[in-house]
């Protein structure tokens, strides 16, 4: 009986440690939304070879950018077309609204990125930029299959 009973305590000690290890596990592969564009520019950056002071002012220019397009708040949603003729004009306007607050940002830190960045180097700012969010989305749309199954 005390051998059972020392096995069944040792299956849930062993059971509570490897919980608490995939959950901390877990929790360091999420990154908040300032980190992973903190991130994101250091690569940038890094990848550019920028020197210590661009890099500082890319970072902090960069992340900026990302609060004021998080600010504007989640694109509005798409497939309204079962709706009426006034509803779904309604929904196209409000998209070309927000893409037009996105190309009034992306101008604005264009003439940003100008101060101290050359046309070249922004061309690959922005080059750099999409492959990330590509590798990013696939990566998202893997985790949605995964998880799905």
């Amino acid at each position: 009986m005390k051998s059972v009973f020392k096995i069944l305590l040792f299956a849930m000690a062993m059971t509570t440690f490897c919980v608490s290890t995939y959950a901390q596990k877990d929790n360091r592969q999420h990154m908040t939304r300032e980190q992973l564009a903190e991130t994101q520019a250091k690569y940038i950056a890094q990848e550019m070879a920028m020197n210590d002071t661009t890099a500082k002012k890319f970072v902090a220019t960069f992340c900026q950018f990302q609060k004021e397009i998080w600010a504007l708040g989640p694109r509005p949603k798409r497939g309204v077309s079962s709706g009426t003729d006034a509803e779904t004009e309604q929904a196209i306007k409000e998209r070309f609204a927000h893409s037009q607050k996105i190309l009034n940002l992306r101008h604005k830190y264009y003439e940003e990125y100008s101060k101290f960045l050359s046309q070249q180097q922004i061309a690959r700012v922005y080059e750099l930029e999409r492959k990330m969010m590509d590798r990013l989305y696939h990566r998202s749309q893997k985790e949605r299959l995964k998880n799905n199954k």
